[in-house]
């Protein structure tokens, strides 16, 4: 079914975008609030009526350890990049949706960009050759860039770019207005999983930042640390982080 879960997670996080930006809209000053709420209960809803047998792990609800014995989990952050959404003019937030399935990994994923008007799902995503950048950027987090990021831009002459939502600086990667997307300052499975699966889908590389791989649907969903990025520029991102 990874052909059907992948339309089912576009379809789905365009919908939740679309609900956001009229949500947007409407201002407010509990906006950042009912942004988070109101796309959470229509993944919900919206999964419990398309996918009954499947369980759910999403930032914005409790966390049901029933996940852990299902052999199909959808992980989804209904709003990633709260604080940006709640900024008017800022586009870097997203929406993620993503299927793990047992012995798999991430089966299916799709990452809405809705104030660029973007949708990229893992079925049909495609590397975009946007014009590269004079200077290759580095995307990091622009609240809690890691410790390491500087001296791995010097190491490989690049300028870091800091931006919200992982989702928004995954798919900036995969558009290749970046060189590389790196984090280490604390993330869960619902910031990364969607952005991974779009990602590997493209041919892109993702990983711990020390090369390990990421797996999903732990009994405790804290995954800290990503690297996102070209699979040939791989080796030399990852040996610039290691000397540091």
């Amino acid at each position: 079914m990874s052909d059907a879960d992948a339309r089912l997670a576009a379809r789905l996080a365009r919908e939740a975008g679309d609900l956001l930006l009229k949500i947007r809209e409407s201002g407010g000053d509990d906006l950042m609030r009912r942004g988070d709420a109101e796309s959470n209960a229509f993944l919900l809803a919206e999964l419990a009526a398309c996918r009954p047998d499947d369980a759910v792990l999403s930032e914005e609800a409790a966390d049901d350890p029933a996940r852990l014995g299902a052999s199909r989990v959808w992980i989804v952050d209904p709003l990633d990049g709260t604080r940006e959404y709640g900024r008017p003019g800022r586009v870097d937030w997203a929406v993620h949706v993503a299927l793990w399935q047992r012995g798999r990994g991430i089966m299916a994923a799709a990452v809405a960009v809705p104030g660029l008007n973007l949708v990229h799902a893992s079925d049909d995503v495609v590397r975009k050759s946007a014009p590269a950048p004079a200077v290759p950027r580095i995307l990091v987090s622009d609240s809690r860039p890691p410790s390491f990021a500087a001296a791995v831009a010097d190491d490989l002459g690049a300028v870091l770019t800091p931006m919200g939502s992982a989702g928004a600086k995954a798919t900036a990667v995969l558009r290749g207005e970046a060189e590389a997307f790196v984090h280490a300052g604390g993330q869960w499975e619902w910031d990364s999983a969607a952005p991974v699966g779009v990602a590997l889908a493209a041919g892109l590389h993702a990983s711990r930042v020390d090369g390990s791989p990421l797996v999903y649907n732990r009994p405790h969903p804290y995954l800290p640390d990503l690297l996102i990025c070209r699979a040939d520029a791989a080796p030399r991102v990852l040996a610039a982080i290691r000397a540091t």
